[in-house]
C-alpha cells in the first residue's frame, strides 16, 4: 500500500483523481538514450472502471530538458499498449513539444491529451522518461491523474451557498485582442488565472500576456494553445504553483473552489454557452465567482465590453457537460483547498490509500 494526498471517498461519482508528489515507490531504470532515465509506477488498482485518463505534471526543464509522459490500461488478462499523453519541453526547439497522432489501436485512441479506452479497466499504470541534451536534467515535482468513467452520470448535489455572492478579482483579457485570436481562449484563460495569482502573491514573474503564454504552450501537432495538460504544465512550472487537469461532479464543486477564494477554468461547449445550439465548439473560460442568486460569473476570454459576464445556472452546467466537466486548477501549493468530498482533486486536509501492485 501507498499514500497519496487524495480523499477517501466511498462514491467517487464517476471520477477519480490521483496524484503523486513523491516517486520512491517507482522503478527507476535507464532510458534508451544517455542522460535519459525512466520512472514506472507500479500497477495502480483504481475505485472506478474508468475509460478516459487524462495525465498532468509539474516538472522543472531547463533548457534542452524534456518529458515523455505515458499511460497504459491493465486488465486482468492483458494490459493495453502504453499510450503517449505528451512530449513536453520548455524549448521546442530542443526538445519536441506536443501531443502524438495516429495512436488509435483495438483498445483505444488518445485524442489530443484524452485517453479513451473502448474497454472500461480498473487498473492503470504510468512511465515518464525524462532526459536531457544538457547537463542539467529536468525535475518531477508533480503527476496527476484524472480518471473518468464517462457512462456515469451522478444525481445534482445541492449547490454550495458560501460561494454566492463572491467574486474574485481575476484580470479580464479578451483572446480577439492578440494575433490568431479566434484560438487562443486557453491560452487567454491561463494568462488571466496566472496574472490572479501574480498580483495575489506579489510575484510580478508569474505575470504575463498571452502571446507569452502562447509561446511556451503551443502544441505543434494539435496546432493551438488547447492542449489541457500543457496550459497546466506551464502554471505548474513555476515555483511553488501546483496546477493540474481534472473532472468535477457538479457545479457545487466549483462553489467549494470558490468558497476557498480560487478561480476555476472550465472547458465548455461555446454554442451551448450562448444558447446557439448543441455544438460541439470547444471554449476555455473561467469562474471568478457566483450571483447572490447562484448564477456563475464567468471572465469569458471569447467576450469584450466586458469579458466578465453571468450566464444562466443551467445553461453554463449544459455547456460544461460536452467536456465531461473537466477544469483547470492552478493554485499556491500552500493553499488550503477545499474539502475533497469525491476524490475529484489533491486535497492536503485528507489523504486516500491507493493500492499498488507489483
Amino acid at each position: 500500500m501507498a499514500t497519496t494526498r487524495a480523499a477517501s471517498v466511498s462514491d467517487p461519482r464517476g471520477g477519480q483523481f490521483i496524484g503523486f508528489t513523491g516517486f520512491s515507490s517507482f522503478e527507476k531504470a535507464a532510458g534508451a538514450r544517455s542522460r535519459e532515465i525512466v520512472l514506472t509506477s507500479p500497477v495502480i488498482l483504481s475505485k472506478i472502471k474508468w475509460n478516459e485518463l487524462v495525465a498532468s505534471w509539474n516538472a522543472d526543464t531547463p533548457d534542452g530538458a524534456y518529458l515523455k509522459i505515458e499511460a497504459r490500461g491493465i486488465y486482468l488478462d492483458r494490459s493495453t499498449k502504453y499510450f503517449t499523453m505528451g512530449l513536453w519541453s520548455s524549448n521546442p526547439a530542443r526538445a519536441p513539444r506536443e501531443c502524438v497522432l495516429h495512436q488509435k489501436d483495438e483498445d483505444g485512441d488518445v485524442k489530443t491529451d484524452t485517453l479513451v479506452l473502448n474497454r472500461p479497466a480498473e487498473r492503470v499504470q504510468i512511465r515518464v522518461t525524462m532526459g536531457s541534451s544538457e547537463p542539467e536534467m529536468p525535475k518531477l515535482k508533480f503527476l496527476g491523474l484524472c480518471l473518468t468513467d464517462n457512462r456515469v452520470h451522478p444525481d445534482p448535489l445541492p449547490a454550495n451557498r458560501a460561494a454566492w455572492g463572491k467574486e474574485l478579482a481575476v484580470p479580464e483579457r479578451f483572446q480577439m485582442n492578440y494575433p490568431n485570436g479566434k484560438v487562443l481562449c486557453s491560452a487567454t484563460t491561463t494568462s488571466m488565472i496566472m496574472s490572479y495569482w501574480a498580483r495575489q502573491l506579489h510575484r510580478p514573474e508569474m505575470e504575463h500576456d498571452v502571446p507569452d503564454i502562447v509561446k511556451a504552450i503551443y502544441d505543434a501537432k494539435f496546432d493551438g494553445t488547447g492542449n489541457w495538460p500543457f496550459n497546466t504544465a506551464y502554471a505548474g512550472s513555476y515555483r511553488g504553483m501546483r496546477a493540474y487537469v481534472s473532472r468535477f461532479s457538479d457545479l457545487s464543486e466549483v462553489e467549494d473552489w470558490i468558497a476557498a477564494g480560487i478561480p476555476v477554468a472550465l472547458s465548455v461547449c461555446s454554442d451551448r454557452l450562448n444558447a446557439r445550439g448543441p455544438g460541439p465548439n470547444g471554449h476555455l473560460i473561467t469562474c471568478v465567482g457566483f450571483t447572490p442568486e447562484g448564477d456563475p460569473v464567468i471572465n469569458d476570454p471569447g467576450k469584450s465590453n466586458p469579458t466578465r459576464r453571468v450566464y444562466p445556472r443551467k445553461r453554463l452546467i449544459y455547456a460544461w457537460s460536452y467536456s465531461q466537466n473537466a477544469v483547470y486548477l492552478m493554485y499556491p501549493e500552500d493553499s488550503e483547498v477545499p474539502q475533497d468530498r469525491f476524490g475529484h482533486w489533491q486535497s492536503w486536509t485528507s489523504r486516500q490509500r491507493v493500492t499498488l501492485e507489483r
